[in-house]
């Protein structure tokens, strides 16, 4: 990397340290999309009205939409309701923190950290960690239902299924594809991020004045798009979860 050529950071950069703890960039960005969706729900709680403004009635519907189409996947009304928190909290944290990157003062503002001048914010899904956090909540979201919905030994069976050879071949095989989903769903996010911020910088840095911006606007669709993509794969394998085992496969 030259000292006046193109920046980029595989991995996050170390600020500070708080109660020995590292503070990097890609955590602060995560912090900020964190206060953004904080504010926004509490704008929401305090302005909500029994006749809706516009703004109000756009997020109904949405959420309305959303919670339908968990309920007509899912067959369960109730299980639906439950896990709608989850599913739109991971869209809605994956989607600010997408978006958040194309905001003027991140990746400008710099600070001096304790390796040097870095950028106060970096987009929190390049970090893998962060991407990595989202997969385990997912995993785990996912296995615990599977467990409460069918019950802990019909969960496993589909798993260890010793019925015979071939049975117990394609259960071991479901299991590798089961942890898998770690590895995929955090890589798949922090790929296709890390992609899409690279080329920007590069587009800048060899292109500066006009094709950035149609740019931008279609990483601001992929941002949606990789928001989409992993709350609606949580949805799905959580119904393959809560399948009886005899139907999984």
């Amino acid at each position: 990397m030259e000292e006046h050529g193109i920046h980029i950071a595989l991995s996050a950069e170390k600020i500070t340290d708080w109660l020995s703890l590292p503070v990097t960039n890609t955590l602060l960005a995560a912090w900020f999309s964190i206060a953004v969706l904080l504010i926004f729900a509490f704008y929401m709680r305090k302005s909500l009205k029994e006749i809706p403004g516009r703004l109000q009635a756009l997020f109904e519907s949405l959420f309305e939409y959303v919670l339908s189409y968990m309920e007509e996947v899912l067959e369960n009304k109730r299980l639906a309701r439950k896990l709608f928190p989850i599913i739109m909290t991971i869209f809605l944290f994956v989607l600010v923190s997408n978006w958040a990157e194309h905001l003027p003062f991140f990746e400008t503002v710099k600070i001096h950290g304790s390796e040097g001048e870095v950028s106060l914010f970096k987009s929190a899904n390049t970090d893998l960690n962060t991407t990595l956090a989202l997969a385990i909540i997912s995993f785990f979201t996912v296995e615990i239902l599977g467990v409460v919905s069918v019950g802990l030994w019909k969960y496993l069976g589909k798993f260890f299924n010793f019925s015979s050879p071939l049975n117990f071949a394609i259960g071991i095989i479901e299991l590798i594809s089961e942890l898998a989903r770690l590895i995929a769903f955090s890589f798949r996010l922090f790929g296709n991020i890390l992609a899409g911020e690279v080329l920007i910088l590069v587009v800048k840095y060899f292109v500066p004045y006009f094709l950035p911006v149609p740019l931008m606007a279609f990483e601001l669709f992929v941002g949606f798009i990789q928001a989409a993509i992993f709350a609606l794969l949580t949805l799905y394998f959580v119904k393959l979860a809560i399948m009886e085992p005899e139907h999984a496969h």
